[in-house]
């Protein structure tokens, strides 16, 4: 059943002091500017990507607005071992022992071609930065969000993982995963007070992303990222568990349509 969603103006917006969000792909298209919007809203944020360099950036840019000092966080997704993941949680738990909100926004596209010219290696890079990573780091924060009053854990979908189309490979694979691991969580933690999961299927924005998928488009004609940013927030806090366990389709959040339906439906 479609469930309604408050538009930008009127959705709470929750401030985030005190908080702790753990963002991955932190220097990305979508991550970028929701560590910044965290971090104006209160929150320390855990920055994490690949790419030192990007995130060096970004944690200058959060200190430089003398907003609450952010922690990077450098991990290569595809390379990452479950004791990788295990020693993050350990880090999180000595430095601030909770964690307040996991945001799931790194993603790996891999190539878009037939299924006989995509590379084997590849698949399995995918498979672990896009499914393997997001249950492996969700598993071992979950004593760390258990601990928080209000927790939250957000995962970011994708249209054609929804609907898989020729060429789009490994990519549309892994995303239609994903959305079976966000459901599978809304189940588990039906009855946890205190922990909620949301899923959003953000749709064409202004992202680097999109520009690879669509190299002819013209990306002036896109709602800019930072436009659905106030929805993460929302879902970060300000929801209620009442309200949450939903997949949003942002476009019709943005064009103030219904746009959710329960991830338990």
């Amino acid at each position: 059943m479609p469930i309604p969603l408050a538009s930008d103006e009127h959705l709470p917006q929750a401030p985030l002091d005190g908080r702790v969000v753990l963002i991955t792909g932190a220097a990305g298209g979508l991550g970028r500017p929701l560590s910044l919007a965290c971090a104006k809203a209160g929150a320390t944020v855990i920055l994490h990507g690949r790419v030192v360099r990007k995130l060096e950036a970004l944690y200058d840019d959060i200190v430089a607005a003398h907003l609450p000092e952010p922690v990077i966080l450098p991990l290569d997704l595809a390379r990452a071992e479950a004791a990788d993941f295990a020693n993050v949680a350990s880090a999180l738990e000595a430095q601030f022992g909770r964690l307040d909100a996991l945001v799931h926004t790194a993603v790996m596209l891999g190539s878009l071609s037939p299924l006989e010219h995509q590379s084997f290696d590849v698949w399995l890079s995918l498979l672990r930065v896009n499914v393997a990573a997001p249950m492996g780091l969700t598993r071992v924060v979950m004593p760390l969000l258990a601990r928080a009053p209000d927790a939250s854990v957000v995962f970011t979908l994708d249209n054609r993982g929804q609907e898989p189309r020729a060429y789009w490979g490994g990519y549309a694979v892994t995303k239609a995963a994903i959305a079976a691991l966000a459901r599978e969580l809304a189940d588990e933690w039906e009855h946890r007070a205190n922990l909620r999961v949301n899923a959003v299927v953000p749709g064409p924005i202004r992202s680097p992303l999109r520009l690879q998928t669509h190299p002819g488009e013209d990306p002036r004609a896109l709602p800019d990222a930072t436009r659905i940013v106030p929805l993460y927030r929302h879902l970060i806090a300000g929801q209620q568990k009442a309200a949450s366990e939903l997949l949003i389709d942002a476009q019709a959040w943005l064009a103030g349509a219904v746009c959710a339906t329960s991830l338990r439906a």
